[in-house]
């Protein structure tokens, strides 16, 4: 007699819904087992838990990863405040709470990074390590005032192209078109109000100093539109013992 040995099933991208003790709906993506190491994968502005699902199936089948839609973006609830970086922040600390999730390591890229930034401030002993994409020591810089500019100026329905021309400049290599276009479908689901506040929110972020004392790795590019170079070494600098990687092209 032959007998079989079944091979584990891979694990599967799945989307489910937590209400947090604010009262506010957050939509998020899961992948990995429920009980590996887990990780928060925290998206850009206007962006969602979508811009990391090409990357998680890549992840190590121990982790659980998790990446939430933050309040006001893609298809979580979209209170009328709330829109700080700490506001996103005390979000993500309340949902490790809902979803028993005692340490994390947090990713965050562009926005998120900043968020990121934030839990480490707020609830250092909840963050196992900080991997900070595309990011700077402060989000206020000439180009972010520029594009604030640009968003208080948007109305309902949030115009196409702006959409398309805001995040086709976020990107220096290229990027499968179907990807793009629902990255584009997606941003335009945040009403323009939302687009305002939340840019308003991120340009006032101010982090604390000293930083917490937690295992950092800064990975950023030297064409990045938004943050330079400059900026994601000059952030590195400011964690003690942080890895930088800066990659060229």
């Amino acid at each position: 007699m032959v007998h079989f040995t079944a091979a584990p099933m891979a694990p599967i991208l799945t989307v489910s819904d937590v209400t947090l003790p604010n009262g506010v709906r957050l939509s998020y993506t899961q992948y990995g087992p429920k009980h590996g190491d887990a990780v928060f994968l925290l998206h850009g502005y206007s962006d969602s838990a979508f811009s990391f699902s090409r990357i998680m199936p890549l992840l190590p089948s121990s982790i659980r990863a998790i990446a939430p839609d933050l309040r006001g973006h893609g298809t979580s609830d979209r209170p009328a405040s709330g829109y700080r970086i700490d506001d996103f922040a005390a979000d993500v600390v309340q949902m490790m709470d809902a979803l028993r999730v005692p340490r994390a390591t947090i990713v965050g890229h562009s926005m998120g990074s900043f968020v990121a930034q934030s839990i480490a401030e707020r609830a250092p002993e909840r963050v196992s390590g900080l991997v900070l994409l595309g990011s700077a020591p402060v989000p206020a810089n000439p180009g972010m005032f520029e594009l604030q500019k640009e968003v208080n100026r948007l109305t309902d329905p949030v115009d196409l192209e702006f959409v398309r021309a805001f995040q086709y400049s976020t990107i220096a290599q290229p990027v499968p078109e179907a990807f793009m276009d629902a990255a584009v479908a997606n941003s335009r689901k945040m009403p323009a109000a939302i687009w305002q506040l939340a840019m308003r929110g991120l340009i006032e972020f101010k982090p604390a100093l000293p930083r917490p004392k937690r295992p950092v790795l800064v990975i950023g590019g030297d064409r990045d539109a938004v943050f330079s170079a400059a900026e994601q070494t000059a952030l590195a600098a400011e964690y003690a013992g942080a890895e930088l990687n800066i990659f060229d092209g």
